[in-house]
């Protein structure tokens, strides 16, 4: 099989990731909930977790919440700022897990930045659109869709200036992009587990500036005796039994990350998908969507004369993985003018090669050339 469809889910992982969540089956208990063996080596194996977490993105071990993905990491940071009918300015291009919390919340949602791969205008469009009464700034560091890389460290800037709190949405940026909790000042960072830092799916952390404010109330092992959660991170948001597993999977993936750099992961992404878009280039009727610039990520969109998910339907009885439609981001697609044809999304990893991105190039040509 040939897997394009890492922006959703990193399908191969490294070995090491299966072995720890082994492990941790067999060995661990819940932390915090004993002093027998079993619980203090989970106490133990989790905090590992926060610590490498913290250390890739420049925070504390204790900023570090654990969560079930990125999804309900964003609810989370989305929930402890906007107040229902509050006012929110988002980018162009966010996803359903910003953009579904803040029409529960009916929040007033102001879109900055429509323009794709147009850093400048962006920048702008926020520099416009970020006013005294803004509640929460929430951003994108790339688009799920296109791979475009937002200037989020100048939005940063912008917010700190401003004194409006900024949430980051990391799910396609964390583990090759530059991240940092202390640097930009935010908020809120949310990511997922199973995407760029190759730990299992049902993962997630939310990097916390500040205590956000808890979705679901319950056990944490601490302060027992209150019938309110925590006032100090990270019990404050852990509610219940955490999923030691996959904590430890994650923990395996983010060494992972650390040992080969974000930067040359980054690098090899791009390289494959670089041959990938000189193939497709050279297929009629078939439109990427790229900066004038280079590749920035390893996402990249396209179009074709065939229905795009009838497309990825025919790749896929041919083994190759691709994910085709909306992405779960109707307000990208809208931004780049794709809300009703939707585009054909590929998306690289670690373990993605050249001979592969050929392989796909000629498999997708046999599908154009079908009646």
């Amino acid at each position: 099989m040939i897997y394009f469809d890492s922006a959703a889910t990193t399908f191969q992982k490294p070995r090491e990731v299966l072995r720890a969540v082994e492990t941790a089956m067999r060995t661990c208990s819940s932390p915090g909930r004993g002093g027998y063996r079993e619980a203090v080596r989970a106490d133990g194996a989790v905090y590992e977790c926060r610590e490498a977490a913290a250390e890739l993105f420049g925070a504390k071990p204790e900023q570090v919440v654990f969560t079930m993905n990125a999804t309900h990491a964003l609810n989370l940071a989305v929930k402890s700022l906007v107040r229902p009918g509050g006012r929110a300015v988002v980018s162009g291009f966010e996803h359903n897990a910003v953009m579904r919390p803040l029409r529960r919340l009916g929040a007033r949602v102001e879109i900055a930045g429509r323009k794709l791969f147009d850093p400048a205008d962006t920048l702008a469009s926020f520099a416009e659109a970020v006013t005294p009464d803004t509640q929460a700034v929430i951003c994108t560091q790339v688009s799920n869709v296109f791979g475009y890389r937002l200037p989020l460290e100048q939005i940063a800037v912008l917010c700190r200036l401003r004194g409006v709190p900024l949430i980051v949405d990391a799910s396609q940026g964390a583990g090759v992009l530059p991240l940092s909790l202390r640097s930009l000042g935010a908020a809120f960072i949310g990511m997922p587990g199973h995407k760029g830092l190759y730990g299992p799916q049902g993962t997630g952390i939310l990097l916390c500036g500040r205590t956000p404010e808890s979705l679901l109330e319950g056990g944490t092992g601490s302060l027992s005796r209150s019938y309110d959660m925590p006032p100090f991170l990270p019990d404050a948001a852990e509610a219940g039994t955490h999923n030691v597993p996959g904590i430890c999977g994650l923990a395996a993936g983010l060494r992972f990350v650390m040992r080969r750099g974000p930067d040359q992961i980054l690098a090899h992404e791009k390289a494959v998908l670089d041959v990938l878009r000189r193939e497709l280039r050279e297929i009629d009727g078939v439109r990427l969507f790229e900066a004038d610039g280079g590749l920035e990520t390893g996402v990249l969109s396209f179009t074709a004369e065939k229905d795009c998910e009838e497309t990825a339907a025919a790749l896929a009885r041919r083994g190759a993985a691709v994910r085709a439609g909306l992405h779960c981001a109707p307000a990208a697609h809208e931004s780049a003018g794709t809300l009703e044809s939707g585009t054909v999304r590929v998306s690289l990893s670690a373990f993605s090669t050249e001979r592969e991105a050929r392989r796909f190039a000629a498999l997708l040509r046999d599908v154009l050339r079908e009646p």
